[in-house]
């Protein structure tokens, strides 16, 4: 029988011939494009994490930016998926990154952790971004991200127009009202959170941090049931067919408690990533709260 399409290794057993991707990745890097440095200008960036993406959209100089994740075209979860669809989308995999020859690669702190190192070791420029849960955080990015591409004025004007919505928002009348935040399988934001960040500035106070809960976590239908917010405020993500995760919604007790306060939807594209687009989760809970007022509510809740 002829050994075309296998070789025999020195201990009998048989291989396909070729290397591996990792093999020929390492193999190439001499003839990867040099990274850029601190000091430099970066000329092909490339961005995996859908916060540094839309960052990046918002920031970098016509050409700039290359490639951003499949994230970004998805409008449940970015706000610019219509202006991600002019990129390249890559999926985190280090050899589809590699092979666009980036001088810098953003990442989140959480992306694919093995992609990152990879990268690294091959000795392309990465730049990683903790998530924001302030808008001092969200400032403090923006300016980093100027910095980094090289566009700070544009970064410094995107933080001004931050600071111009929130100000709009605070010169608006503000309420005595507890509002809850309530998504899939009960989860709800407290403190520490950027919805936080966003209930506080909308001159709200957030139930959840008002319950001594950081963070992201369960809050149970009873304990929500109790404690009587004034609005439930909820991400507006159905799910298309019924699953476990949305039960609480399908309750009688929910479905009463939503029709006797009042819910208002913020898509949670809006306090995924910080950025000035983040204020408009702000408006819609101020205009929502000021509604609340005037209607001294009561009476349904939104579609």
């Amino acid at each position: 029988m002829q050994e075309t399409r296998a070789a025999r290794s020195s201990d009998g057993a048989f291989k396909k011939p070729g290397c591996s991707w990792l093999f020929i990745t390492l193999a190439a890097v001499c003839l990867a494009p040099g990274s850029a440095t601190a000091a430099e200008t970066p000329k092909r960036v490339v961005s995996m994490n859908v916060c540094t993406d839309q960052m990046a959209m918002l920031i970098a100089g016509d050409d700039q930016l290359h490639s951003v994740s499949y994230l970004a075209t998805d409008p449940s979860t970015s706000v610019l998926a219509e202006e991600a669809r002019r990129f390249a989308v890559n999926h985190g995999q280090a050899e589809e990154i590699f092979l666009m020859q980036p001088d810098l690669v953003l990442a989140g702190s959480y992306t694919t952790r093995a992609t990152v190192g990879l990268l690294r070791q091959l000795g392309i420029r990465v730049e990683e971004f903790q998530p924001e849960n302030s808008f001092d955080d969200v400032r403090a990015s923006l300016r980093r991200m100027g910095d980094i591409l090289d566009r700070r004025e544009r970064a410094d004007t995107l933080v001004a127009e931050l600071d111009r919505k929130l100000a709009e928002a605070k010169a608006k009348p503000h309420h005595n009202i507890t509002i809850a935040t309530y998504y899939a399988n009960s989860y709800t934001s407290g403190a520490g959170t950027l919805v936080d960040a966003v209930v506080a500035a909308s001159g709200l106070t957030n139930l959840a941090t008002k319950l001594g809960l950081s963070g992201t976590q369960q809050l149970p239908l009873e304990l929500l049931v109790m404690a009587k917010p004034d609005m439930l405020v909820d991400s507006e993500a159905r799910y298309a067919t019924p699953a476990l995760a949305q039960q609480t919604f399908v309750h009688p007790a929910y479905r009463t408690l939503a029709q006797e306060t009042g819910r208002v939807s913020v898509p949670a594209k809006y306090t995924i990533c910080g950025a000035p687009f983040t204020a408009t989760a702000v408006e819609m809970l101020t205009d929502a709260a000021t509604n609340h007022s005037v209607s001294g509510q009561t009476g349904g809740t939104q579609p």
